[in-house]
């Protein structure tokens, strides 16, 4: 029912603007004529003149208006009061893309059924393939390809975001199919030209690109500490008690 709302809620708005735009048009059209085509010996009256551009311009600032509720109705539903809840959680993005940073990238992609031929081929962001590696662990399901950053002959390629493009075949050629994904800690929510975004591990993802959520394991010295705290039993103490006789 919500959704059902929503969609009347858009329809009536864009027909509302589509009816403002063209009656913006229209008037201008008609000011440009009557402009054009007044009595000479009888001009147009210059309050009815004032009259008729402050009406165009209602027009103008009604049509103005509708596009800022627009944006905001959608940074409200769907936009970054939403997204920022997501700051600080581990998350899975149906992306491509990871950051190269200290000689370092990392994808996680999976294979729906074992293979054969798998070919990853890493390219940069002018879509130039700068490393082509075969795995050799080709079974079907969950698997991480690190990268260390260094090119075809070798080379240090520059930090940056790159991407990554899998092609895997089984033993009679068919197609295997694969798919990439970008996981990391969300550190960040921005908006962009109306669509929001979240900044994984250095990459700007659009945030319906979501797959999963997950909260943030604890790291296991912490965990260590705390099962530690408070234990008494301490081998080389030699000032308990001696036992009553």
């Amino acid at each position: 029912m919500a959704v059902d709302a929503i969609n009347t809620s858009n329809a009536v708005s864009g027909t509302g603007r589509a009816r403002l735009a063209e009656n913006f048009d229209t008037f201008l059209s008609l000011l440009t004529t009557q402009l054009k085509n007044q009595d000479p010996l009888a001009p147009m009256d210059s309050t009815q003149f004032t009259q008729q551009l402050v009406q165009m311009t209602g027009v103008e600032q009604q049509l103005l208006t509708n596009d800022l509720l627009e944006k905001l109705v959608s940074n409200t539903g769907t936009g970054v009061a939403t997204a920022v809840s997501l700051i600080g959680k581990e998350v899975r993005t149906d992306s491509n893309l990871a950051s190269l940073k200290g000689g370092k990238a990392e994808w996680n992609y999976t294979l729906d059924r074992a293979a054969s031929d798998v070919k990853v081929e890493i390219f940069d962001s002018k879509g130039r393939v700068v490393r082509t590696i075969v795995p050799t662990d080709n079974k079907a399901g969950e698997h991480k390809l690190t990268w260390d950053g260094k090119g075809t002959g070798g080379s240090d390629l520059p930090d940056g975001v790159y991407g990554m493009k899998v092609t895997a075949k089984d033993s009679e050629g068919s197609t295997v199919t694969s798919k990439v994904y970008l996981d990391g800690k969300v550190t960040g929510v921005e908006q962009q030209e109306g669509f929001t975004y979240i900044t994984v591990n250095g990459v700007l993802v659009p945030w319906d690109k979501l797959v999963s959520i997950r909260q943030p394991e604890e790291p296991e010295e912490a965990q260590t500490a705390l099962t530690d705290t408070g234990s008494n039993n301490n081998t080389d103490d030699k000032t308990s008690s001696p036992a009553a006789a």
